[in-house]
């Protein structure tokens, strides 16, 4: 009995690390979707109004991470301070999300991930003043995968991707719009190789060539040209996809430092690798979104 109390209040503890408070202010809500307890942490910034963006970016944590987890790592909360759009930070059950083919318990458990982000952007629109044109989903590794599942699937909500060291495990992938895409990775990402295969991190699945990705969207997003190389320095490379329906774009940033981890961002842990020191990632991304307004 008493091994089984501490159990149980192993247990306790590592679910609330899921849904612990933020250093940055946000606020700490509890919902219910599909009979089950879900946290998100929301940040809004007190220039919201006044910068008149009416923007809201869904920032998704990596597999075994948390919305705190992913806050503190990227710096989003303080991007959002300053350019004044909404960021608001989910969490997977079992602190993963089913993206296709990856990863962890989400997918063995086939949690719903796509119909709760549907549902958690459903509950902020109504709640806040946002645009429903200006709603954009980023993510770290695996919640990176789940961006490209998204824009799959829901891309009548969804208005930008920008995937962080990760790729597209979506098992089906027929949108019926077009959405623009500026992905960030490292060539030296040893957990998710951008050349594919299964890499050195927990997730043993397979993982798709970044190309193949890319060649899979410059068909749906029917762009007339294929990649381009735009900057070829020993810093990072940068890619780019145009002339696409709707006016949407695609961008490719490839670092040659750094590896799995957010570029410009806080190193995740001891043991993980270190983050890029050439690109920040944050602005970048918002300057992307905003050009599709």
């Amino acid at each position: 009995m008493k091994y089984l109390s501490l159990i149980l209040i192993v247990i306790i503890s590592l679910n609330s690390l899921s849904c612990r408070k933020s250093k940055f202010d946000s606020e700490l809500f509890k919902i219910k979707f599909a009979g089950e307890k879900r946290c998100y942490l929301l940040h809004i910034p007190e220039n919201f109004n006044a910068k008149g963006t009416k923007s809201l970016i869904i920032a998704l944590h990596g597999g075994l991470g948390s919305p705190r987890n992913v806050e503190e790592q990227s710096g989003l909360s303080q991007t959002s301070d300053s350019e004044g759009f909404v960021v608001c930070y989910p969490q997977g059950l079992n602190k993963t999300w089913n993206a296709g083919e990856c990863c962890g318990k989400a997918v063995k458990k086939d949690r719903d991930d796509v119909g709760f982000i549907s549902f958690l952007i459903d509950e902020l629109l109504a709640n806040y003043d946002i645009d429903p044109n200006r709603v954009y989903v980023t993510g770290m590794s695996n919640g990176g995968f789940m961006c490209y599942r998204l824009a799959c699937e829901i891309p009548n909500k969804i208005f930008g991707i920008a995937p962080v060291s990760a790729t597209m495990a979506a098992k089906y992938c027929n949108p019926t719009g077009s959405t623009p895409i500026i992905h960030f990775h490292s060539y030296n990402d040893s957990n998710v190789p951008y050349q594919g295969g299964v890499g050195d991190g927990p997730s043993k699945s397979y993982k798709a060539p970044l190309d193949s990705v890319f060649t899979v969207w410059n068909t749906l997003n029917n762009c007339a040209t294929t990649k381009t190389l735009v900057y070829d320095g020993t810093d990072y490379d940068r890619w780019t996809w145009s002339n696409c329906s709707n006016g949407v774009e695609m961008e490719l940033y490839m670092t040659h430092d750094g590896g799995h981890q957010w570029p410009m961002g806080v190193k995740s842990s001891g043991k993980s690798d270190d983050p890029s020191t050439v690109i920040n990632t944050n602005i970048l991304m918002w300057e992307f979104f905003k050009k599709f307004w």
